[in-house]
């Protein structure tokens, strides 16, 4: 019988298959990672064979496995995305992540498809319409408020996915072009420059500079740990963790921190329950705050920050913050004396802020207590205010941390005649029985429970731990006799799980939806035949091109860049907050050749980025 409770889906990022399964150990439900192609992450590429190995360990567990085909497609590039597609079908692969419409066209496998957040899902409007092309999951903008999620939910039947943790794109994503206008490399297709990175001078019209080399586009790592709740009561139930260029420790660190989160919501509420099977063993204490971390926002689960003034940016560094260690006391020569708690070790990577607003770094190369010693002399004031970007002591625990995952069985063992039989059942609903013909089994001149649960309780190199056993205290069996029924009992359940294992077929689709809009834009990213007679089929009468297929040079006032997050909202010159700080009505950012203009809509409370 089906649940009727929610199943809440922790979806874990992998840029390799090693690095899926320490996430799947750490308490992953479902792990998102990168194909040989067309993914959103170049660099993050994994073979179909390996992916198949993924999905081989990842099923044991019931934890799905999605692959990211997320990239728009060119026209001579659809036969090798269908074929690819076929391929991670064959392999297990549970679902595909997708952004370019033209996938529902190609001739593939029944494979569920999840529409990718480059989707640009911020209305209901188009929630509903990608519903009706067939998609089985959505995931939603990172912008989108609580009550905008709840709209959402609201007009779909179908799943939605948000992102709970790790990097932001500061424009709405698959809505960026200033990578292949600037850089000839495309965001959609997995080559940003990541020019929002980038330190930028803002000027005025007349060329005056109001900030200098300032890193104006970089926003902080989300953080949603302490509004999980509220977003599961807003209709998110998989919760997206970022990250697939991020190493083994990252993932480590932050999977089992948000596993640690959402087992206690669970464990509180009557209507939700785990997506995946097992039980994890963390043996260390999960800190988000002590892997790689741009200092964290909460972004707009609020709504738009106009009157709370919240910094979404880190405009001083685009690199790690870390965690606060405290305040400099003394400096002298190469010893800075910290007014601090935390324990520093040898190595720690430690960093601080400059006189000009920057960021400067210094390793710790040996610790007295609170005296950094240093190798050579850092130029550092009393009152600063140090951070550690990287902790030795911690690193070393995540990279010796044996991190396992368990799938509890019961045993009931039982002797029918010259028939001995085990029946082994998980926690999966899973459940055999093997019987094999035993003519040396007599009776019992002492207890024989304990030995014989300890047999059956050697599970090995499998993910089976025993829950509990029911044996034959009053019968001697041999131990070689044990062990065979046992190890043969478990190949069994094995298979049980690979041919009872329910796979999500790709939803219809209803042909006569109207498409969310009738006139589309390069924004829009239509780059092949098939995507355009998609959306031709669903009402649109008007489709301008994405820039990636187009020959013309990027004219002038093109917007590049489209954001929820304002420059002068960031510098508390909001024009909607009283008494806000002034600034000139026409600005410019400019980094070596690049050059935007900003435009924002106050109405909207949106910005864009124009091309100088």
């Amino acid at each position: 019988m089906k649940s009727s409770k929610t199943h809440i889906e922790l979806l874990a990022p992998a840029r390799d298959v090693n690095v899926a399964i320490t996430a799947i150990d750490c308490g992953a439900d479902a792990i998102y990672i990168g194909a040989s192609n067309f993914g959103a992450r170049a660099t993050a590429a994994n073979t179909e064979s390996e992916i198949g190995r993924l999905c081989d360990y990842a099923h044991r567990f019931n934890v799905k496995v999605l692959a990211t085909t997320n990239t728009i497609l060119y026209d001579h590039e659809l036969a090798d995305a269908q074929r690819l597609i076929t391929s991670l079908y064959r392999v297990g692969v549970d679902a595909l992540i997708v952004q370019d419409m033209a996938v529902l066209r190609l001739d593939i496998p029944p494979i569920a498809l999840h529409a990718s957040t480059q989707c640009d899902i911020r209305t209901p409007e188009k929630a509903k319409f990608l519903e009706a092309l067939g998609f089985s999951r959505l995931v939603l903008a990172r912008e989108l408020s609580l009550d905008e999620i709840k709209a959402i939910h609201e007009a779909v039947t179908i799943p939605l996915e948000g992102f709970v943790h790790g990097a932001l794109c500061v424009s709405y994503s698959g809505r960026c072009q200033a990578s292949q206008a600037f850089r000839d490399r495309s965001a959609n297709r997995g080559r940003c420059a990541q020019l929002c990175r980038l330190p930028y001078t803002l000027v005025d019209g007349d060329n005056n500079i109001i900030m200098r080399d300032k890193h104006l586009l970089s926003l902080r790592d989300f953080n949603a740990t302490s509004m999980l709740e509220p977003i599961i009561d807003a209709g998110i139930s998989s919760f997206k963790i970022e990250g697939r260029l991020k190493d083994n420790n990252y993932v480590k660190n932050v999977v089992a921190h948000y596993r640690r989160c959402l087992d206690t919501i669970i464990s509180r509420r009557d209507d939700l329950e785990q997506a995946s099977c097992g039980q994890s063993v963390i043996p260390f204490t999960p800190d988000p705050v002590k892997s790689f971390n741009r200092s964290f926002t909460t972004y707009f689960l609020h709504g738009h920050p106009t009157a709370r003034m919240d910094e979404m940016a880190s405009i001083h560094t685009p690199k790690s913050m870390g965690e606060p260690v405290g305040k400099v006391v003394k400096a002298r020569n190469r010893d800075i004396i910290l007014d601090t708690r935390l324990a520093l070790a040898n190595g720690d990577g430690l960093s601080y802020q400059t006189a000009d607003g920057s960021f400067a770094g210094f390793r710790a190369n040996r610790i007295s207590r609170n005296i950094v010693h240093t190798l050579d002399k850092v130029n550092i004031t009393p009152g600063t205010l140090v951070y550690r970007t990287y902790n030795k002591a911690f690193t070393d625990e995540l990279e010796s941390a044996d991190v396992k995952r368990t799938i509890a069985v019961d045993c009931a063992l039982e002797l029918t005649g010259n028939t001995l039989s085990l029946t082994m059942s998980d926690e999966r609903g899973c459940a055999v029985t093997h019987a094999i013909e035993a003519t040396n089994i007599s009776q019992a001149l002492t207890p024989q429970a304990a030995k014989q649960t300890e047999l059956l309780s050697k599970l090995g190199k499998t993910v089976y731990v025993m829950r509990q056993a029911s044996v034959l205290d009053n019968r001697f069996v041999p131990a070689s006799l044990l062990t065979k029924l046992r190890r043969e009992t478990v190949e069994m359940l094995d298979h049980a799980l690979a041919m009872t294992r329910m796979v999500e077929a790709r939803r219809p689709e209803d042909k006569s939806a109207p498409c969310f809009a009738t006139t589309l834009t390069a924004a829009d990213n239509v780059a092949n035949r098939l995507a355009r007679e998609l959306y031709l089929d669903h009402g649109v009468t008007s489709i301008e091109p994405a820039m990636e297929v187009t020959d013309k040079a990027v004219e002038t006032g093109t917007t590049l860049m489209h954001t929820r997050y304002c420059i002068r909202r960031q510098l508390g010159a909001c024009r909607r907050v009283k008494g806000a700080r002034s600034l000139p009505a026409t600005l410019f950012l400019k980094s070596g050749d690049v050059t935007f203009k900003v435009e924002c809509d106050c109405e909207k409370c949106e910005m864009r980025l124009l091309k100088a």
